[in-house]
């Protein structure tokens, strides 16, 4: 069976990480794996070390002729069984090339996000009849995403849940943040891993720091967050300025392997207002750190409340706060939440299972009659 792997990804996130593992877990089921994406990305970066095809192109719009014909000439040379569609424009590209050359091949499609809005065009994009199948990241997506679908195109939705690779040594981070950020032990460590994008809403990060240190004077508190800055951090730290946090918290920037840090806090705080996964959480359980998050994407599966963890609706940082602050005096509940969470890690959330969930629907793929 040969796959391939179609992403538009020019930055790097959660979602590229987890195709990076889907990429290692495939070969244990003989699928010959390709990558159509972009020169000069991390993706590509980090493909090239992997046992896949690098098929790299020089950026277009994939509704181009360019990207369109470049398709083409890869389905008809490289015998491609299945095109695994992993970004929105990557749908894009394909629908385009679909209807001016008719692919004739298998297509899936993994939609890893919600959106507030949708066009018209992508909601023919995505009905779009030589889509075979959707995989979902969660119940919660699959939830959301069925409403933009026809009642016949919602029944090629699936549910594959992202994974993370179990080692048998966890990688180290490159250092410690409370020597490098000058952190008293005695402080009380929030962490947060999200690029700084509307949907992570780390606004209300900095706003339940705030109910923490300001409304209830809770001083032996620190927050490190890591990750990508955009065109929304100027206002990030125009709030930390404002509500006078400078000395309760570091933006780190983009880090390199950002999830090893994470045993290094106390715990791991989520704040999105959208999300499909987010696969920061499936490895927040894996390195065994306590999770407090808002009720967005995998979380109410993962996430029983004062069982193994806390979630609280979207937009309320007092509810954050108020679930962060008895767990400072908490050892022993924080290591309880910890080792149930990584319980249902390894049950449901591995690497391995990503590989062989997705193999299966690879497999009932093939098995059915391509109607073209």
């Amino acid at each position: 069976m040969t796959v391939l792997h179609i992403s538009g990804a020019r930055s790097w996130g959660g979602n590229e990480q987890q195709l990076m593992y889907l990429m290692d877990e495939l070969p244990k089921y003989n699928v010959t794996q390709k990558l159509f994406c972009f020169e000069d990305t991390p993706i590509a970066k980090e493909a090239s070390l992997r046992p896949v095809e690098l098929l790299s192109f020089p950026y277009c719009k994939p509704f181009s002729k360019n990207y369109r014909s470049y398709l083409k000439d890869i389905i008809k040379s490289h015998q491609i069984d299945i095109i695994h569609l992993h970004t929105s424009d990557s749908v894009t590209g394909y629908v385009v090339s679909d209807l001016f050359y008719k692919l004739k091949t298998r297509t899936l499609f993994a939609r890893k996000g919600i959106r507030r809005k949708t066009s018209l065009l992508s909601k023919y994009k995505y009905n779009y009849r030589n889509i075979d199948t959707i995989l979902c990241i969660s119940q919660y997506v699959k939830q959301h995403f069925k409403k933009i679908l026809t009642e016949k195109n919602q029944e090629k939705l699936v549910v594959v849940y992202n994974g993370v690779k179990v080692l048998d040594k966890k990688p180290k981070a490159d250092f410690q943040m409370r020597n490098k950020f000058n952190i008293p032990e005695d402080h009380f460590l929030i962490g947060n891993i999200a690029n700084h994008t509307k949907a992570k809403d780390l606004l209300v990060l900095v706003k339940t720091l705030d109910e923490i240190v300001n409304k209830q004077g809770i001083k032996n508190v620190f927050l490190i967050q890591i990750g990508e800055y955009s065109k929304l951090t100027p206002e990030i730290k125009n709030l930390i300025s404002e509500k006078n946090l400078q000395d309760y918290v570091v933006l780190t920037g983009f880090l390199k392997k950002a999830s090893t840090f994470l045993p290094q806090f106390d715990v791991f705080l989520i704040t999105s207002d959208r999300e499909g996964g987010p696969s920061s959480l499936v490895e927040a359980l894996y390195y065994k750190t306590p999770v407090v998050s808002t009720q967005v994407g995998v979380v109410e599966e993962i996430i029983e409340n004062g069982i193994n963890g806390y979630s609280t609706p979207i937009k309320q940082p007092k509810m954050l706060a108020e679930k962060i602050i008895p767990l400072m005096n908490k050892p022993q509940l924080l290591e309880d939440f910890a080792e149930r969470s990584y319980n249902i890690f390894m049950e449901k959330f591995t690497a391995e299972r990503l590989g062989e969930t997705t193999f299966k629907v690879y497999k009932e793929m093939m098995q059915k009659k391509l109607n073209r």
